[in-house]
């Protein structure tokens, strides 16, 4: 008869500790064979994968995850953050192509990337928004906000901060288009890539 019990003196659970959500005392929960007790890995994942499996925030499987989830999980399983900033901050700040922390790009890396595809990122601001890597404005500008001048919201730009872009010469410039006003949506309707030919087939100004 086996000498060892439970709670006898020569038992311990040493070699996984019986703390936090495994103080248990019910070796079945984990041991399902009562005639083979070494027949278990202490790997997390062999008794929560469907966890892993059922795990939204984010999605384990669709983002390819780690199953060793102590590679992400160090601790305390309630406060492993679920933004990817929170795990990948020191990315975001050696991140020198392009500079994200001295660019000053968001820390809301979904924005850019996607779980499943860190590199390359889906983010073309050529391609979706204003030539800045091409054209007449690449190398003329050294941080975001350059031309994003509202801290935090991108969707906010300004033109006329900019070059010679004064209002007297501005305004000289356009004496001869109708409706033109100095603000820089009107800049982006007549220069949609950053040329200085006016875009007379799709701005709303009119040349006299």
């Amino acid at each position: 008869m086996n000498s060892f019990t439970w709670t006898g003196p020569n038992f311990t659970h040493s070699f996984f500790p019986l703390t936090g959500g495994h103080a248990i005392s019910d070796c079945s929960r984990c041991h399902t064979d009562p005639n083979d007790y070494s027949n278990i890995s202490p790997d997390c994942f062999s008794c929560h994968s469907k966890d892993y499996n059922s795990t939204t925030q984010p999605n384990h499987q669709q983002a390819g995850l780690s199953t060793n989830c102590a590679s992400c999980h160090k601790g305390d399983y309630d406060n492993t953050p679920n933004t990817c900033v929170g795990c990948h901050q020191s990315d975001y700040d050696q991140t020198t192509n392009p500079p994200h922390a001295s660019a000053q790009f968001s820390t809301d890396c979904s924005l850019c990337h996607t779980e499943t595809v860190w590199i390359p990122s889906t983010f073309d601001h050529d391609g979706q928004y204003f030539p800045i890597y091409s054209g007449n404005h690449n190398g003329e500008w050294e941080l975001c906000s350059d031309c994003h001048t509202t801290p935090g919201n991108y969707s906010a730009f300004s033109c006329i901060d900019c070059h010679d872009h004064n209002k007297a010469n501005m305004d000289e410039e356009h004496s001869d288009v109708s409706d033109y006003v100095y603000n820089s949506i009107a800049c982006l309707d007549c220069h949609p890539n950053g040329s200085e030919d006016f875009n007379k087939t799709q701005t709303k100004f009119k040349i006299r």
